[in-house]
């Protein structure tokens, strides 16, 4: 019997990286998860190579509507939410405070904390009617301390572990837990933009920065992650909310 056998999740940004890996973790594990993502295209590969327990919603994580609709999607395919993973998230770009386009943070605040807000607005009352759940929170490991040039993306993963605090707080006595999980440099998509970000003509040669900004001295994968995520989505994890839990390879120390 899998970990999360009769469990339902909800995983957003679905179609790639982290939560891709997640959703075929969970999948594989007995959840039935319904996986969101802005790419209709990617997502229906995605289903279409999934277990029959996975189903797709097209979704912008930034309207509300459409994130209402989601939410209440999976209930009406599976019955209730018993998972809640508002994984959706984009870099922006690299920049001092002074030259950082208004417009970038704006869209980087919309998808990765704006959303995050939504997607517990909604979900939340459904997992209370449910009788509990684990809600968890991408933030990263560039959610602590300062991080030049990268301004939105840091604020961003700051704030989603204060949404992540007030939520384990109000609804602990609902039964739901709330964690937040701070990945550090883990080979995804937007890990190969970063990469050309440092170095535009020599790409291998910013993967040897990020390389070396862990004490590992290598990328995380993304099945490491939805380990993460699949520990804290279980009955394993019983006893676990309000907290950040690393997965970086050491980088908060190197």
């Amino acid at each position: 019997m899998g970990r999360l056998e009769q469990k339902v999740a909800v995983i957003t940004g679905a179609a790639s990286g982290l939560g891709l890996a997640t959703t075929k973790r969970f999948a594989e594990e007995g959840a039935s998860v319904l996986a969101v993502d802005l790419d209709q295209a990617a997502l229906d590969e995605v289903v279409a190579a999934a277990s029959p327990r996975v189903s797709g919603f097209a979704a912008d994580v930034t309207d509300p509507a459409q994130v209402e609709a989601m939410l209440a999607a999976a209930v009406e395919r599976y019955g209730g939410i018993d998972v809640l993973l508002p994984n959706a998230g984009i870099w922006g770009t690299v920049s001092d405070i002074a030259g950082y386009p208004i417009d970038t943070f704006r869209r980087v605040l919309d998808v990765n904390l704006t959303s995050v807000f939504y997607t517990l607005k909604y979900g939340l009352p459904r997992m209370v009617e449910r009788g509990g759940g684990s809600v968890i929170l991408t933030s990263s490991a560039g959610g602590t301390g300062g991080k030049p040039g990268n301004v939105a993306y840091s604020a961003t993963k700051h704030a989603v572990q204060g949404i992540m605090r007030t939520a384990a707080v109000e609804y602990a006595a609902a039964g739901i837990r709330v964690n937040a999980v701070l990945p550090g440099t883990i080979e995804t998509p937007m890990i190969h933009q970063l990469e050309r970000t440092f170095s535009p003509d020599d790409p291998a040669k910013g993967a040897a920065q990020l390389h070396a900004s862990s004490l590992m001295g290598r990328y995380g994968t993304p099945e490491e992650v939805a380990n993460l995520m699949l520990f804290l989505a279980c009955d394993e994890s019983s006893y676990c909310t309000g907290a950040s839990y690393y997965v970086d390879g050491g980088f908060q120390l190197a």
